[in-house]
Parts: C-alpha cells; structure tokens; sequence
C-alpha cells in the first residue's frame, strides 16, 4: 500500500509541475470527504477518517479563493473559464454536525451531507440521528442529499431493489428535514446507465459518484464527478487535487462509470 501511495504520489507530482503554469484546471469541481475528526466506519485502511486541524487546514486553502469561486453541489456549473468548487461528505457520520460544520460555517462555505437512511434509522452512535440531522439540515448554506437507504452497491440491485434503495431513502429523508431532497451519491461510486436512468425516475436531478475528474459543460449531471480527499492529503496534496494533478487516477483506480 505504501508503494502505490508512492508511486501515485510521484506521477502526480508530475503533473503539479505543468499546473503551475496553467493553473486549475476550469470546470466544476466536487470535493468528497467522509468523517472528520472520528474514524469512519467500515475503513480497514483508516484513509477516510481525516484530522480535524487538517481538515480546518484544506478549509482555509478554499477560503482563499483566489483562482476559484464556492458553490454548493446542486448549483454548481461547469464553465470553460473558470474554476468553482462543491464541498460534500458521504454517509452522514455525526461529526459533519459537530466538527466539520462549524469550521465550514466560520468560513462561510457551503456544503452538501450524502446520508444513508438507515443510518439514521440505526441511532448509531457514529451517525447523524433524526433529531441531528434536522439541526444540520437547519443551517445556512447545507444541502442535505441522499446515498442510498442502505449503502448498497446500487448497480448489483435488481430492479425492485434498486427502486426502493433511491425512493425509500429520499422519502425517508425528506420526512425529516421537511423539504425535497434532489441530490445523490452514489455508495462506493458504482453506477451504470441502469442506476443513473433509475434515479432520475425516483427525482433526482444531480448525482456524483467517486471517480476522480473534473467536470464540463458537456458533463451529465447525474454522473458527476468528484475528488476523493483522503486522511493523508497533506495542504499540498490537496491543492494538486483541486487544480486537476490527480485526475489522471481515474484510468486506474478501478471504479468505472459503465455506459
């Protein structure tokens, strides 16, 4: 493992190197964090629970935003001129109330929380509970979107299943934060034409799964991509990822959206 990181790392360092004459690259680009400040759940590796000075660290290179504008995920646009940035988590752990929205408040950056229904349903300790997930959902600037009602591999559903992962964890949801919920992400980035054709029949207007790219004006709103930002993502590290020097990855990193 620490090979490949090495090797990954070097390959981006390369493309760093052209990216300081050309700067970010322009489009729309999605962020995708998991926990902060706690370790994520179902993580051997540890690479999705990330520091919480670290995280304020990647917050404050954003609030610079010299090169780019913030948006949150359902508004933003890709454009052949200019770069703007999406924040967003996956799972709906409790420390995206606790931890990462008050730095993210301080800075006045908005956000997008990807829940898992029964999560919430669960009253797990690790995960927003209903009454939480109202509180979150409360705060200006934070989107409350859907993943799924039980972080299922949504492409290996059949299609009753698949029906009910979207529909039931949206109307879930919804009952609770009192408003539409009409953004997705897909859980572990599997999607096809099958799932992205099935969401937007559930209502679905934008989704993104966890393939690394940046996304233009020819980019479907319902597969989106997005930038996986990682518990070693050094300040360094991260500002490769937001100028584009890591979406190369997405030929090897094995998850595909299949056409």
């Amino acid at each position: 493992m620490m090979l490949k990181r090495a090797i990954v790392r070097t390959v981006s360092e390369f493309f760093a190197l052209t990216s300081v004459f050309r700067g970010p690259r322009s489009g729309f680009r999605v962020l995708m964090y998991h926990a902060i400040g706690t370790p994520a759940k179902y993580d051997p590796q540890g690479i999705y629970g990330i520091d919480t000075k670290l995280f304020e660290r990647h917050i404050a290179i954003l609030d610079n935003r010299n090169n780019f504008s913030i948006v949150d995920f359902y508004n933003g646009h890709a454009s052949n001129d200019r770069l703007e940035v999406a924040v967003t988590f996956d799972d709906g752990y409790k420390d995206n109330l606790y931890t990462a929205a008050p730095i993210l408040l301080k800075y006045n950056i908005p956000f997008t929380v990807f829940v898992t229904s029964s999560f919430v349903r669960s009253n797990s300790p690790e995960f927003l509970n209903p009454k939480e997930l109202m509180e979150l959902s409360s705060y200006s600037g934070v989107t409350i979107g859907a993943h799924s009602a039980t972080h299922a591999s949504l492409s290996k559903c059949n299609d009753d299943e698949l029906r009910k992962e979207l529909q039931d964890s949206k109307s879930y949801l919804e009952d609770i934060i009192g408003r539409q919920v009409t953004t997705l992400s897909y859980p572990y980035g599997l999607v096809n034409k099958r799932v992205r054709d099935a969401a937007e029949s559930a209502g679905y207007v934008r989704a993104g799964g966890s393939l690394f790219g940046i996304n233009t004006t020819g980019s479907d709103p319902l597969l989106l991509y997005r930038s996986e930002i990682l518990s070693y993502d050094s300040e360094r590290v991260f500002l490769q990822k937001l100028n584009g020097d890591w979406d190369w990855y997405r030929y090897i990193k094995g998850v595909k959206f299949i056409q």
